[in-house]
């Protein structure tokens, strides 16, 4: 569905975030090999979550995690030592997201995984087993999720988990998340530089609560600096938390965003803002580049954003993405560095009745409805994508005085 989003000037509310996607299908995963009776609480309901519950309780068969990147990464891992076999497919945009970097480590622990149909992508056939285990070495320049990936499954190989990453790694909150969580459950991870290491063990069935989902606050942080007047309420987070992403508070500050930390809960104000160059590595974080970039372009802030290598390889190209939605506003993003998308406040002809592409992202989809306050009424392409991580999306803005022409 094609709506036209128009902001208001002013923005009051509380607004229910919905719970950490990342931490969900960490936990579901987790809670799966404990053997754990009871579901986690507040387990995040969004497609991604919803694919990965689907795949854990699969017995045998074809096994779709649509374009859901966590669950299937995560799958892949778990059915690679589940006995019995599988096919493993997605969407057309998971055939077209590269698989191979993991399928590679899994054999060298003992997996039996075979290519259907292109190298390097799904579908894959599984031949679950026990796995063997031992040392493998990565790249630390790949998707966390693939670390994550292994790392989970490490205690129930016969010898355990040695994992050398080698470079410089990216998005280190998520693999941190990861550890933390393993841990919690009763294994026994280590990570000394960049070797983790992972012994032989079982985890225990254990009670847990999600958090909200701090990638989803970002949003708001972007209304906030955009409105004239703001105080929106956000519940379900604290400054206690595992994300990573929870460094959007320190990142929106120079863009006008004051947070205040409450018991389970907290208050975004505006608060001084100095329109100067603004830099950011986001290495650790970069699934909020593409709120930041909105915001700071919609601030006339001029910027430099590094550390977005992976970008190129989520739900879409995301970097080449944001090049081309930012030009049909009027903006000219440089993006002749990798890893690093550079605005100097260069202008081009703005499109007529400009249309937001969404390129099945649903981060494209909610970042850009920042962009609504510039422009009134701006087109947003194929909007029920948000249903991948913030089902309800459309309607807290609603909520807080957003007008939505569906």
């Amino acid at each position: 569905m094609d709506i036209k989003v128009t902001a208001p000037s002013v923005v009051h509310g509380e607004i229910r975030l919905p719970f950490s996607k990342s931490i969900s299908n960490r936990v579901l995963l987790l809670n799966k090999l404990s053997k754990n009776r009871l579901m986690p609480e507040n387990v995040a309901v969004c497609d991604d979550s919803e694919m990965m519950r689907c795949a854990l309780a699969t017995q045998s068969g074809v096994v779709n995690t649509g374009a859901a990147g966590t669950a299937t990464r995560f799958s892949l891992a778990y059915l690679s030592m589940l006995p019995g076999e599988y096919e493993l497919t997605g969407s057309e945009r998971m055939k077209q997201r590269p698989i191979k970097i993991l399928v590679e480590a899994l054999r060298k622990l003992g997996a039996d995984i075979e290519y259907l149909e292109n190298e390097g992508y799904l579908p894959l056939k599984i031949k679950g087993k026990e796995l063997q285990g031992g040392e493998i070495e990565l790249s630390g320049g790949v998707s966390s999720q693939y670390i994550s990936a292994l790392l989970m499954i490490a205690p129930y190989t016969r010898q355990g988990v040695k994992l050398t990453l080698t470079g410089d790694i990216i998005s280190l909150p998520y693999i941190k998340m990861t550890i933390s969580l393993m841990s919690l459950y009763g294994a026994a991870p280590q990570m000394k530089g960049n070797v983790i290491t992972v012994p032989v063990g079982r985890y225990n069935p254990l009670p847990y609560k999600v958090e909200a989902d701090w990638s989803a606050a970002s949003y708001w942080y972007g209304f906030v600096a955009l409105a004239k007047e703001a105080d929106v309420i956000l519940t379900g987070l604290d400054n206690r938390s595992i994300q990573g992403d929870s460094k959007v508070a320190s990142l929106f500050t120079p863009l006008g965003v004051a947070t205040e930390y409450n018991d389970g809960f907290v208050r975004l104000r505006k608060c001084n803002f100095v329109n100067k160059p603004y830099e950011a590595d986001l290495t650790d974080t970069p699934d909020l580049a593409q709120t930041l970039v909105v915001a700071a372009v919609m601030k006339d802030v001029h910027f430099k954003m590094s550390g977005l290598q992976s970008l190129r390889i989520k739900e879409t190209d995301r970097i080449s993405a944001l090049v081309n939605e930012m030009r049909k506003l009027g903006f000219v993003l440089d993006d002749s560095i990798p890893g690093t998308l550079i605005w100097n406040g260069e202008r081009c002809e703005e499109m007529q009745n400009v249309e937001i592409d969404t390129y099945d992202d649903h981060r494209m989809a909610m970042s850009f409805a920042i962009a609504s306050y510039l422009y009134p009424k701006l087109k947003i392409k194929s909007s029920e994508v948000v249903t991948k991580s913030y089902p309800t999306f459309w309607d807290d803005l609603l909520k807080v005085g957003f007008e939505i022409e569906r």
